[in-house]
Formats: structure tokens, C-alpha cells, sequence
């Protein structure tokens, strides 16, 4: 048995011109080599296949109707019709031309005498997109050279007075812009990295040209690092409408607040208090991580107003530089005491020579 368009198609044996062009409108977008860089191999004997489907059925009814634009064409003229009722089709391929000049069987037909001889993949989506929203094209919107000729395909006929005109001689589908969606993340997920899956519901056109509600779970890595307003697409997991491409689906990081930490860029910064006695004798900083490490940090100079201590590569994981880390800093705040009794303040004053 020879290949299933029908099955390739997606479509029954009874479906109609419109039927095929959205089962292949739908095909042809799933599978377009350029929206499948991983798998291309596959994409591209797909896509080529799927053409070639399509084109077969289109082949089938071009040729149909090129038999009774050439019967009408031989009934007409009473020199072919003759030769036609004693020798058929074959009769008329030998015979010389008359008056009006040639016929459409034999060499100049383009018809079924030739053969189903199907055109490149890429011409048949330019020819139903329009343009190609992938950047190639054919030789103008909505245009194959297949049916394109200077004197009319067909002899005396021009293209427009054909049934074999493209189909599609507009401009290419308009692409919606993208559907943005903020997606939250606590400080401690853009340190680490997670994995969210992400649940969408949108709405697509089937093959019969009918908008139904899909459901769908995406997986969104999360690197360690991303900052705020980090772009995450999914092109073409938007709604679909008909006559134009599926908006692309946007997620955007928004980082939640942190109760300890606040984030600066790569770096970390945190708030301490201490004592005036800390602040003048040195103290310990003890802090626990946003990966739940414990740092004891040791503080020897003395802790003015304002003072920042800083350690070296405990801030952000840099995205772009794996490895590589920013700062932790630690922004110092004095306790001064409300009240001193007489012999603290003497005993200061001795101390500090004042």
C-alpha cells in the first residue's frame, strides 16, 4: 500500500480544501525545522513530508480540473474533436496544431501526462503563509515559482483565469505581541535554582478549524543567579486565532522579599547591630546562608557609624561566570546606651582619654 496522506494530514478521506489547508497550516507550524533547533534532523523529514502530503492532494485536484479545462478546449474545436472521437488522447498528442494554436495535452500541459512532481517544502508554507515568518521565501508573498510565467501557465490562459492560482496572496499572518506573566521567586530559589512546572490552559484551532481549550504543564529551569526582570519565552504557546501566528508565551523573575538579606546586583547586603562594647572591643557575626550554611564571621576593627565589613564571593551566584560569586555586606549599626551612671562615665573617660 502506498502512503497515507489522509494519515499524515490528520484528516479524513472526505475533507475539503479548506480542511487540508488548516490540517496543514497546523502540521507545517509544529514542525518547521527553524522552530525545532534540537531535533532538526527529524523536524525537516517531517516538515517535507507533510508537504508533500498536502501538495499530493492539491496535485490531485489541479489535475482534475486541468482534464476538463483540456476536454472543454478539444470539444470546441472540430478538427480535434474529430481526431479525438477516433483516437482519444493519444490520437491528439501526434496531431499538428491548428488555427488557434496548441493544446493542453503533451509536453506544454503541465497536467497528469508529466506526472505528480512535488515542489520544495519551503515554497508550499511560503505559499500558504503568505511570507515566511521564518526569515526564507519564495520569489514574493504568498508566491511559487511553480506558478508564476510571463506568457500564463497555461498557453492561452492567463493566471488569473485559472483555477490554479496560490492560495494564499496576501500578506504573511500576523504574530500577536507576547503574553507576559510575572513569575515570583524567593531569593533563596535564584540562589540555589529550582525547577518550577508551570500549569497553562490557552485556546487552539484544531484541524477542522475549531478554537478548543488545551492544557499544558511547562518546565521552567531556574539558574542560580537570574535577577529580576530575567525573560524566560515560550514561542508560540500562546492562544491561537485564525489567520494569524500564536503569540509567544513570556515569563518574567520578580524576586519576593527576603527577610534577612536584601540583594544588590551580585552582592548581598545584611544589617547588624551591635553593642558599643562590640562595636569597641570586637565581636562575632554569625549568620546563616540563603543555602542554610552557618558563617561565624570575626569582627577585630573597631565599628564606627557607617562601617561595612565586607567577605569576599558569599553574595549572588553570577550567572553569566559559573563559579564565581559577589559579596556579602554587612552593614554595621551602633547601639549606643540611653543612660550612663557616674562611675561608667569615669571609667570611659579614663579608658578612651578623653
Amino acid at each position: 500500500m502506498g502512503v497515507d496522506y489522509h494519515n499524515i494530514l490528520k484528516v479524513n478521506r472526505n475533507a475539503t480544501d479548506d480542511d487540508l489547508k488548516k490540517a496543514y497550516r497546523r502540521l507545517a507550524m509544529k514542525w518547521h525545522p527553524d522552530k525545532n533547533p534540537a531535533t532538526k534532523k527529524e523536524a525537516e523529514a517531517k516538515f517535507k513530508e507533510i508537504s508533500e502530503a498536502y501538495e499530493a492532494y492539491k496535485y490531485l485536484i489541479i489535475s482534475f480540473t486541468w482534464e476538463i479545462v483540456a476536454l472543454t478546449f478539444v470539444l470546441s474545436d472540430p478538427q480535434k474533436r474529430e481526431i479525438y472521437d477516433q483516437c482519444g488522447e493519444e490520437g491528439l498528442k501526434d496531431a499538428p496544431p491548428s488555427g488557434g494554436g496548441g493544446f493542453p495535452f503533451g509536453n506544454g500541459s503541465g497536467g497528469g501526462s508529466n506526472g505528480f512532481n512535488p515542489r520544495k517544502a519551503e515554497d508550499i508554507f511560503a505559499e500558504i503563509f503568505g511570507s515566511s515568518p521564518f526569515g526564507f521565501g519564495s520569489t514574493g508573498p504568498g508566491k511559487s515559482m511553480r506558478f508564476q510565467s510571463d506568457g500564463g501557465l497555461f498557453g492561452g490562459f492567463s493566471s488569473s483565469d485559472t483555477p490554479f492560482r496560490t492560495f494564499s496572496e496576501g500578506t504573511a499572518p500576523r504574530k500577536p505581541p507576547p503574553v507576559e506573566s510575572k513569575l515570583p521567586c524567593s531569593l533563596e530559589e535564584l540562589y540555589t535554582g529550582s525547577t518550577r512546572k508551570m500549569k497553562i490552559s490557552r485556546t487552539v484551532v484544531d484541524a477542522h478549524g475549531r478554537q478548543v481549550q488545551e492544557t499544558e504543564i511547562l518546565t521552567i529551569d531556574v539558574k542560580p543567579g537570574w535577577k529580576k526582570g530575567t525573560k524566560i519565552t515560550f514561542p508560540d504557546k500562546g492562544n491561537e486565532r485564525q489567520n494569524q501566528l500564536p503569540a509567544d508565551l513570556v515569563f518574567i523573575i520578580d524576586e519576593k522579599p527576603q527577610t534577612t538579606y536584601k540583594r544588590d546586583g551580585n552582592d548581598l547586603t545584611i544589617n547588624h547591630k551591635v553593642t558599643l562594647a562590640e562595636a569597641l572591643g570586637g565581636t562575632t557575626v554569625n549568620l546563616t546562608t540563603l543555602d542554610s550554611r552557618n558563617l561565624s564571621i570575626p569582627v577585630h576593627d573597631i565599628v564606627s557609624p557607617g562601617y561595612e565589613l565586607v567577605v569576599a564571593m558569599e553574595g549572588m551566584p553570577i550567572a553569566k561566570e559559573p563559579g564565581n560569586w559577589g559579596d556579602l555586606r554587612i552593614k554595621f549599626e551602633v547601639k549606643f546606651p540611653t543612660r550612663l551612671a557616674p562611675e561608667q562615665r569615669a571609667g570611659l573617660k579614663r579608658v578612651l582619654g578623653g
